[in-house]
This record gives structure tokens, C-alpha cells and sequence, in this order.
């Protein structure tokens, strides 16, 4: 059987925390990111360096310290195999934009599991983890497919309903529809460390202050989520009469991506401060 030749309809360049980025849209709408320059930003690849795309990322997926983050993400269903397509008659290989952040997280990742467990990341995948966290920074799943479109000239074509679509489904993957049962996700280091910067008495009274504690941890964690998570959260958790959530707003992620995002941040905001 024919393989299907895919077609590049649209064309741009992001500029994130100063990496050039060549980005595509194809016919049926998929966003796709050039796999060398991919690699350039993240610091894997020089730009003149002529070597095979994906030879370095693939490398680095199978070192210790990476395969089993790997492996984790792709037990969740996450494919990353390369996707080919065609600018007329040049042929394009690249990932599709969504896998790219996916990219970004499994390197962040294994510098914090390498903190937690008080060991050192290699010289050369220190440099990379640090440059995902930079392009972690510039934007989220939904924020990556807009500025693709925008730049590439897609969004003329787009449904209007389009981006609510994914973000929809981001949510999908984060929020329950019934609540799980109740159990401690944020440490007592966490509440420590914030009473700590404010100069207060860490007390059983000011842990309880819902409109001190509450304000933090909303800014701090749960707006760090994927956007639209806190308010999806919000507006499914009622409150009672006295104007109280009426149960905690973690009760209603997912186990797997949504409770684990929410760890990892915790961790995240906690060893910032």
C-alpha cells in the first residue's frame, strides 16, 4: 500500500526566547515543527551541523536517566515518530507541535527526579534541560498552536470554534467529571516555606486561612497549570454557604497527567523558593 504523502499548506517562523523555529501546517491541519531545528533549540545541534534529523534526540532518549520518562509518556498514548511532509518538492521532517512540549517536560523532568534523588545531570543534558525549562517558559500546548497559526497565516482558515476545540481537550486531560477522593498532595515543606518568605509564624491558625493560603496557592500552582485548568476547577467545585470551596480543588484531576503536573509544580515553585 501507497504511503500518504503529506502536504505543507502554511508556512512560518516562531521566535521563542531567541531560537528561530520553523513551524508548518498541513493539509488536514496538523502543526508541525522542523525536527533539526528542534534539535538547534535545544542546544543539541549546531546550526551548520549537517548530521541526520533525529539522530541526537534519539540518542538521548535512550540514556538511563531519560528512557523511562520516555517510556512513561508513551505508555499514555504519546507517539514520537517523526512525521514527513513536503514543501513542494523538499521534503520536511518534524514532529508534531504538541509532542515539542512533550519534549520540553521529559527533559525537565529528569532534572528534577535527578535533584530529588540529590545526584547531577551529565554537562551536556544539564545544558538541555535548562534550555527546555527557557522554552517551557514561552508558552503552553494551547499557546504554541496559536502562535503557529498566527505566524504561519493559518488562523484565516481556522473553524472559530478551533482552539476552544484543544483547549477542550487539554482539559479533557486534567479535570474529572466526578471528584476522587480526598488525599494530601501539598506538603508541609510547601506551606513552610511560604510562611517562611513572608516572615510569619508557621501556626495551625495561619495554615488554615483560607484567603492568605488559598490566594498563594492558586497563583503559585494551580495558575501555573495549563490554561483554563484553575477556572474548570473553579466553576465544578461549588461552595457553601459561608463562601468556602467545599472540597479541594485537586480532588477533580486526573490521577495520571493532572494530580502528576500538579506535583511536579509544587516541586517546581517549592525549590524556587
Amino acid at each position: 500500500m501507497e504511503k500518504e504523502v503529506r502536504i505543507i499548506t502554511h508556512k512560518g517562523e516562531l521566535n521563542l526566547a531567541g531560537c528561530k523555529l520553523p513551524c508548518f501546517v498541513l493539509e488536514d491541519g496538523t502543526r508541525v515543527l522542523s525536527l533539526m531545528y528542534v534539535q538547534v533549540a535545544l542546544k543539541m545541534l549546531n546550526e551548520d551541523d549537517k548530521r541526520k534529523s533525529g539522530s541526537r534526540l534519539g540518542r538521548h532518549f535512550n540514556q538511563k536517566i531519560l528512557k523511562p520518562i520516555v517510556e512513561e509518556y508513551k505508555n499514555n498514548g504519546q507517539n514520537f515518530e517523526p512525521i514527513t511532509c513536503y514543501l513542494g518538492n523538499r521534503k520536511i521532517i518534524g514532529f508534531e507541535a504538541t509532542v515539542f512540549v512533550n519534549i520540553l517536560k521529559i527533559f525537565s523532568e529528569a532534572e528534577r527526579r535527578t535533584i530529588k534523588e540529590r545526584k547531577f545531570l551529565p554537562p551536556r543534558l544539564k545544558i538541555i534541560s535548562e534550555q527546555c525549562g527557557i522554552l517551557l517558559d514561552s508558552f503552553a500546548v494551547v499557546g504554541i498552536i496559536a502562535l503557529i497559526d498566527e505566524v504561519t497565516g493559518y488562523q484565516c482558515e481556522r473553524e472559530k470554534n478551533e482552539l476552544q476545540k484543544q483547549l477542550d481537550k487539554i482539559l479533557g486531560l486534567y479535570v474529572l467529571d466526578k471528584p476522587q477522593k480526598w488525599e494530601k498532595i501539598f506538603p508541609w515543606s510547601f506551606y513552610k516555606q511560604i510562611f517562611r518568605l513572608y516572615n510569619l509564624p508557621f501556626t495551625v491558625d495561619n495554615i488554615k486561612s483560607p484567603g492568605f493560603v488559598g490566594t498563594l496557592t492558586n497563583k503559585y500552582i494551580y495558575g501555573n497549570l495549563p490554561r483554563g485548568v484553575l477556572e474548570k476547577l473553579k466553576k465544578e467545585t461549588p461552595k457553601s454557604e459561608r463562601g468556602n470551596w467545599s472540597r479541594k480543588l485537586h480532588q477533580l484531576l486526573t490521577t495520571e497527567i493532572g494530580r502528576e503536573d500538579l506535583r511536579k509544580t509544587i516541586y517546581s515553585i517549592e525549590t524556587l523558593f
